[in-house]
């Protein structure tokens, strides 16, 4: 059953969540959030912001062993400036992962919310909902918690999904035979 670190990520915070996944069940493991500190939010400090991120992912890694890595995608945020550092702290996570060996994959918001929601563009309280119904939760998981569980989700559906067609025999109109 592989273990699926799904991050979130963000330079004032970012969400993490692990996964087990087998065929088509899923397993809650852990998530929570990475909050940078009130004393590094400034524009200065920002390099250091990215190695609180890549310090805590780090350790979140060691601690849990997992076997795969899937993050969301940079998408152009508000402004040029935030997708630019947005894309730094997705750097600094990745390079976590990289470092301890582990594969990397990426998705879209819109294919994580697909993979979740059944639809691209689903809202925060949405995928909240469907990632606390999906993982069988008691409550839904704090927001970019929850996002990062659909990460890893969406990446537990797409090796799923490749596995079946590992195994699929054809296509006949449109469809696999198996």
């Amino acid at each position: 059953m592989p273990l699926i670190l799904g991050v979130d990520p963000g330079s004032r915070k970012a969400g993490y969540g692990l996964i087990n996944s087998q065929f088509s069940r899923l397993e809650y493991v852990a998530s929570g959030v990475i909050r940078i500190p009130q004393s590094l939010l400034t524009a200065d400090a920002f390099p250091q912001r990215l190695k609180v991120i890549f310090d805590a992912l780090t350790e979140i890694i060691l601690q849990y062993q997992p076997q795969e890595f899937a993050i969301e995608q940079v998408f152009m945020a508000k402004s040029a400036g935030s997708a630019l550092k947005l894309g730094q702290a997705r750097g600094a996570a990745i390079v976590a992962a990289v470092n301890q060996d582990l594969p990397v994959a990426e998705y879209a918001a819109r294919a994580i919310k697909q993979a979740v929601v059944g639809t691209g563009a689903a809202d925060k309280l949405q995928v909240q909902h469907m990632v606390k119904t999906l993982l069988k939760l008691s409550r839904s998981p704090q927001e970019d918690a929850a996002d990062a569980l659909a990460v890893a989700i969406c990446h537990a559906n797409t090796q799923q999904n490749l596995i079946r067609m590992a195994g699929a025999k054809g296509f006949r109109r449109g469809r696999t035979v198996f």
